[in-house]
């Protein structure tokens, strides 16, 4: 365990398995919603329900409405003000349909709502302290069947009430609010963690937060559970779910390998050291420049930083598209001999891919090995694309093979990043538009300018935990 984690959880007081069970009833009373909070969510919910009902059916025969996730299955955290509707329409209705429909129910719902979009429009607003989703679906026989993700989240509550009583709802709960502490919480393409569908499957699978906690200590990725024992499919992930509904999916699909070694790590500090502060996320303070200059100057590497306006997407939208800049941006310098030592990225109105490097100049040459020279057509033409180079050494021979020094296309990681060839590793596509219109290069301490935006990010770049 590091420095870090020991100073978060403190000394061990006690028997270690009453201290365990004091922590857990102490979270477990915290994170339960009361029944003022119960009774007030489920007065909204009917009332948004009952809208929603005649408004559906008024356009479509055989559409109904439900309510879907957390506060329908008892597993939302106290506090949590989220109320998910769904209104399902018959499957024959076609999908422009659907989303008219939708969309005309969604506004009846909530006449002060606005529209936004996931693989289809819906309308999202707040009533009363709650923000409430109302979703259009297809209602259809089997999550086998579905047209787009949404319409599988009512077979996924319907299936989970039958396994969920109170003792694991509450279970559900503590669950959550560790893996939101630890920062594992949520399958967004930003966190790349633990979905809430994720994790009340694996309590009921495990049978509760302490034994799904001491499984997940001894996981040896890949991990791979099937509840119904209906899985159709193989799957490269680290951690596989068969979700019980739809033997083709593997639920944990999104969950990242450190994300999955995070919760194993966390898993194991906590049996060995168990304390509430785990439950909480932990507050990183922004580094100062003088902090990052001292970084800089301990580590004796060079930083650089690709900085632009970040395209206008949804983070689901443009985490990928900056993971996939970002390996695209590492390949190319490592390819060109600058050598990553390690690398990021973030995003906040402005993005930054942020590479610290080990190497960030080269000779004016590089070396280029040719074939052996008995092979003779390849070494013929080896030598004759360097013999009247002007630029190059050699070609020259060196054991049994051609060997030329060829002048370097860049000295500098700045030359490279400057240069149309940044345009040619492998970007997402709108982070490519976004570098089009203009991007900034800075190196070394120049990154002291991102503290004023990026100072948190930056801080637990240099500061890493677990």
């Amino acid at each position: 365990m590091s420095e870090e984690d020991a100073d978060r959880d403190g000394p061990e007081d006690g028997d270690g398995d009453r201290d365990l069970e004091a922590v857990l009833a102490e979270v477990r009373d915290r994170v339960t919603p009361d029944e003022a909070e119960r009774t007030r969510l489920r007065e909204v919910a009917d009332h948004l329900i009952d809208r929603a009902e005649a408004a559906a059916t008024e356009r479509c025969d055989g559409a109904d409405v439900l309510q879907v996730g957390s506060t329908a299955r008892n597993t939302w955290i106290a506090g949590d003000r989220d109320i998910d509707i769904f209104v399902r329409f018959p499957p024959e209705l076609d999908r422009e349909t659907l989303e008219e429909y939708g969309l005309a129910v969604g506004h009846a719902t909530l006449p002060s709502g606005h529209e936004e979009y996931a693989e289809h429009p819906y309308v999202k607003g707040e009533v009363e302290g709650f923000d409430i989703d109302v979703v259009p679906c297809f209602r259809l026989e089997s999550a086998t069947e579905i047209r787009s993700a949404v319409d599988r989240t009512p077979f996924h509550t319907q299936y989970l009430q039958q396994w969920l009583d109170d003792e694991l709802a509450g279970d559900v709960r503590l669950t959550k609010q560790f893996l939101k502490g630890i920062g594992v919480y949520g399958s967004d393409l930003r966190t790349r963690g633990f979905s809430g569908y994720l994790t009340e499957l694996l309590v009921c699978e495990y049978g509760g937060f302490r034994p799904l906690l001491e499984a997940a200590a001894d996981w040896r990725p890949p991990v791979e559970l099937d509840p119904e024992d209906h899985g159709t499919k193989t799957f490269d992930d680290p951690l596989v779910i068969i979700d019980p509904t739809d033997p083709e999916r593997n639920v944990a699909a999104v969950c990242s390998a450190a994300n999955v070694a995070r919760f194993q790590h966390y898993a194991r500090a906590f049996l060995e050291s168990p304390r509430s502060a785990w439950f909480e996320p932990e507050t990183v303070a922004p580094l100062t420049e003088a902090e990052l200059r001292d970084h800089l100057e301990r580590r004796g590497t060079t930083p650089v930083a690709v900085r632009f306006d970040a395209p206008d997407l949804v983070e689901d939208q443009l985490y990928p598209q900056l993971r996939k800049s970002l390996e695209g941006i590492t390949r190319g310098l490592d390819d060109r001999g600058f050598d990553v030592f390690r690398a990021t990225t973030m995003a906040d109105g402005t993005a930054v891919v942020f590479v610290e490097l080990a190497v960030s100049e080269r000779p004016g040459v590089e070396r280029h090995e040719g074939p052996p020279v008995h092979v003779r057509d390849h070494a013929d033409g080896f030598y004759g694309a360097y013999a009247d180079d002007p630029k190059s050494y050699g070609p020259f021979i060196e054991d049994d093979r051609y060997v030329t020094e060829r002048e370097r296309e860049f000295t500098t990681a700045r030359e490279f990043l400057e240069s149309d060839r940044l345009f040619d590793v492998g970007l997402g596509a709108h982070v490519e538009t976004a570098l089009e219109d203009g991007y900034e290069v800075l190196v070394g301490e120049e990154v002291t300018a991102l503290i004023a935006t990026f100072g948190a990010e930056l801080a637990a770049y240099f500061e890493p935990r677990p």
